[in-house]
């Protein structure tokens, strides 16, 4: 079966994005890995497949893949391309939308610039919510690895993170320290850890080690979790700039109970076909 897709990136994050209402098609495991491979497939972190609308006052529902093939609840930066891809295939001519996920609902604004503001729902630090296996809500939790505690913050943000404090950024063991955590027997369901450098109150530099994925370029999810948990240990403002390796977001937050939004870039790159 020959399918048409986009390809497209959220600072680097990218992803392969598939119209299903207008071409019915069904992915499994094996051939999501398959085409996520850069050297033998189209190449990719998450694989988007934008859907009718399951509920009457959405304007479509939306599914993600990680590389490894496994469904996933969330991806901040997936949801401002797949904004910008509805509008650009024709599928819609709103500029505000409402996104259903297997988590819930977000809304899209897409502005003149290229930009485009996600409504990321409330920050949930329930540990049953995450997942994680402790027994009450801290500011922080120990996670042991190799014999080293380390203190984390956790959130959900409709998917599971974690979040580091570190002072230097670029040399963080971000791939041995992260994939140890994302499989960590504290968290369930796995989880994405990110490694944060405070710069001031309104300013982090982010680096994030993706479950089923590894580190990316960029996670606005991700982003999202670290000004959360930062915002709730007192450490940072209302609004903050996260710098990650593949450029900036905005994050605003007015604090615990409320939503939290999202704003940054999402780049068409090009069409394909492929046989499935």
């Amino acid at each position: 079966m020959l399918i048409s897709f986009a390809k497209m990136h959220g600072l680097g994050n990218d992803f392969m994005v598939v119209d299903t209402i207008s071409q019915p098609v069904f992915f499994n495991e094996s051939q999501i890995k398959k085409l996520a491979d850069r050297h033998f497939g189209v190449g990719f972190d998450q694989l988007l497949l934008v859907e009718p609308p399951q509920q009457p006052n959405t304007d479509f529902h939306y599914r993600i893949f990680n590389a490894d093939g496994k469904e996933v609840e969330q991806c901040g930066n997936g949801a401002r391309c797949l904004a910008r891809f509805v509008r650009i295939m024709g599928l819609t001519w709103k500029y505000k939308l409402r996104i259903s996920t297997v988590k819930g609902i977000i809304s899209a604004r897409l502005h003149k610039d290229g930009n485009v503001t996600i409504d990321m729902g409330v920050p949930n630090f329930a540990p049953d919510k995450i997942p994680l296996r402790y027994a009450g809500r801290e500011d922080s939790y120990a996670v042991d690895v190799a014999g080293i505690r380390h203190q984390v913050g956790a959130v959900s943000m409709g998917n599971p993170h974690c979040v580091l404090e570190v002072d230097d950024v670029e040399s963080a063991p971000v791939i041995e320290l992260g994939a140890a955590i994302e499989s960590h027997h504290l968290f369930p369901q796995r989880v994405n850890v990110g490694f944060m450098q405070i710069v001031n109150e309104q300013e982090v530099h982010l680096r994030v080690f993706e479950r089923g994925v590894g580190e990316t370029f960029a996670c606005g999810s991700g982003a999202c979790a670290a000004v959360a948990i930062g915002q709730m240990q007192g450490k940072l403002g209302r609004r903050v700039k996260v710098k990650l390796p593949g450029g900036r977001l905005t994050i605003e937050w007015e604090g615990e109970g409320q939503p939290l939004l999202m704003t940054g870039p999402a780049e068409y790159v090009f069409e394909g076909q492929i046989e499935l």
